[in-house]
């Protein structure tokens, strides 16, 4: 039976990014279908009930919710080529706590670097510069969170890369001054087609982000 696949997905989003990676890292072949969050469609209303949110992959019908969980999902069943995930079970136990991490601290404290002012903003800044030295520290001397290839968390944490432009424009820091390791590694992440085709660019999103902040009357 061929196989049907259907990402309901948002162009910016760091989730959806991770998703569409993963499936470049597999080679699958699928429909891509954008949603308007402000106007969501019946079929993300029907195939996410619970959460309403993108990314959701459909798979034969059947969807699956969360970007973490479908990652995990498209390595399980496609795992003959390009493996995400290590297969020692504390491997990756590790691996899945540093996505876990990513998840809960970097995507509100980026977004904060750009959708609060003075004090409130100086202290996001900071805290998203301590969680890029964190990730550092875990990188260590490697190529890749995954090692020699690219891996669950090099995946979960690429797509946040398209943002840093806007996070560090809108709040005046430098990443790059701060976090020289993380920006070797998204250079070498970049390198990868799967990554180089799928990541928007920069300037794109922050001209999204720029709209969101007007929006939010911050502009």
């Amino acid at each position: 039976m061929a196989e049907e696949l259907v990402l309901l997905d948002f162009w910016p989003s760091m989730f959806g990014i991770r998703v569409r990676i993963a499936l470049a890292e597999k080679g699958l072949k699928y429909e891509y279908r954008e949603e308007d969050l402000t106007n969501k469609s019946p079929l993300l209303l029907q195939m996410n009930p619970v959460h309403k949110k993108i990314p959701v992959l459909v798979h034969n019908g059947k969807p699956v919710c969360e970007s973490a969980i479908i990652v995990e999902y498209i390595d399980e069943v496609w795992h003959d080529k390009s493996p995400l995930l290590p297969s020692d079970p504390y491997q990756r136990s590790q691996a899945r706590f540093w996505v876990d991490f990513i998840d809960k601290k970097l995507y509100d404290t980026g977004r904060r670097t750009w959708s609060t002012t003075g004090e409130e903003q100086e202290k996001a800044k900071k805290e998203f510069i301590e969680i890029l030295k964190l990730l550092e520290e875990q990188l260590g001397d490697k190529p890749f969170f995954g090692g020699e290839s690219l891996g669950n968390v090099d995946v979960s944490l690429i797509g946040f890369s398209c943002w840093f432009y806007s996070y560090e424009t809108l709040g005046n820091f430098s990443i790059g001054a701060e976090c020289p390791k993380i920006i070797g590694w998204v250079e070498r992440c970049s390198n990868k087609e799967s990554v180089s085709k799928t990541l928007p660019d920069s300037k794109k999103v922050f001209g999204f982000v720029q709209e969101l902040r007007k929006k939010f009357g911050l502009e």
